[in-house]
């Protein structure tokens, strides 16, 4: 076991998360729905296969060895988390990255993190009945804690905005619907902890095919994963059927548009494709991560949080939402993720005094 790697890999995972919305702002003439399914079918189901027949010994004959009710409770919590990510996108729109991933990721870090160790009755000897527990613990508090920085520091600034400079920073701005969808999507996106948590199984069996240690978590990916695709298809279905915009995969304008009005494709999909598979390189990475942290594994979940809110905040600024923003409110801002900079550190010490 090496933390310090793991907290390595789980910073490449929070920059893929953090910036694989960022391709879609350069899709142009194609529906939400058509480019949010065209790039999550290369997240959900292209990229996961590809990479774990790459890096598992026998993929299939791990797969196949699987208990169908350990697949099915990951591919259920996936479906759950489903509903999380479908609404993650709807949350980019409507608060823009920084604000949006900071109250997202902050009700997904403490689900995620606290839930497993509780679920399983192994949180008072995993937290508290070590040193290197105990600094765990301090670290996965001061994530809270940059969390609700960032997050005050988004309120504030919103605060001070008028409504067409809020728009002009985010097009789509709307404060309560976004805080709203962001709370649902925060919760039900912890599933997705749980999921992983329900296929540890699989890690073994894949172990025993041969496997290295960096890659027993890819196969459990694969399912998890497909039962996000199960979700967000059959929304994105439902709104190309009331939308009529199928036709916008093969070039053509959307309904009420004129001709010269049609998508660029290949464009399209290439920064579609591009969105989906950084989508999946966060948790291809946060699997790497995990295996490195040892008994201490569910810290993996705060430390993935608190790197996307790190690069998201980053992104944020780089996109100009906070140029309008009091100076002492990017302050602030730069405080929160002070603390969540600092908390990886702490979190990655923890691991090592306890590896």
């Amino acid at each position: 076991m090496n933390p310090l790697l793991g907290v390595f890999f789980h910073w490449l995972g929070g920059l893929a998360s953090a910036s694989f919305y960022v391709p879609f702002r350069g899709v142009r003439r194609w529906s939400w729905e058509i480019y949010w399914l065209t790039g999550g079918v290369f997240s959900w189901l292209f990229a996961p296969w590809f990479f774990a027949s790459l890096q598992t010994r026998d993929l299939l004959g791990v797969m196949g060895q699987v208990p169908p009710h350990i697949a099915g409770l990951c591919i259920l919590f996936g479906v759950l988390w489903g509903f999380g990510g479908l609404t993650y996108g709807l949350t980019m729109r409507y608060l823009g990255l920084s604000l949006g991933m900071a109250v997202v990721l902050g009700l997904c870090t403490v689900f995620g993190t606290l839930i497993p160790p509780l679920a399983r009755g192994t949180f008072a000897d995993a937290l508290l009945s070590s040193t290197s527990g105990r600094i765990i613990l301090l670290g996965l508090l001061m994530t809270v804690a940059g969390i609700v920085v960032v997050a005050w520091a988004g309120a504030k600034k919103d605060g001070d905005l008028s409504p067409e400079e809020k728009r002009a920073a985010v097009a789509e701005f709307d404060f309560k619907k976004g805080l709203a969808v962001a709370i649902f999507s925060g919760v039900m996106s912890a599933c997705f902890a749980f999921g992983l948590a329900a296929g540890e199984p699989i890690k073994d069996i894949s172990a025993a095919a041969g496997t290295g240690p960096l890659w027993t978590g890819l196969p459990v990916l694969c399912l998890v994963m497909f039962g996000g695709l199960i979700t967000n298809g059959v929304w994105c279905a439902f709104l190309i059927v009331k939308n009529r915009s199928a036709g916008q995969w093969i070039g053509r304008a959307s309904s009420g548009k004129e001709a010269a009005d049609k998508p660029p494709l290949l464009a399209n999909y290439l920064l579609s494709a591009l969105a989906g598979v950084a989508w999946y390189f966060q948790f291809f990475f946060y699997t790497m991560g995990e295996s490195q942290m040892g008994k201490f594994g569910f810290s993996s979940w705060t430390l993935h949080m608190a790197s996307i809110i790190i690069f998201g905040t980053l992104w944020g600024f780089a996109f100009k939402e906070w140029k309008d923003a009091r100076p002492a409110v990017r302050n602030m801002v730069w405080a929160g993720v002070a603390l969540l900079v600092g908390a990886t550190v702490v979190i990655g010490y923890g691991n090592m005094l306890g590896a």
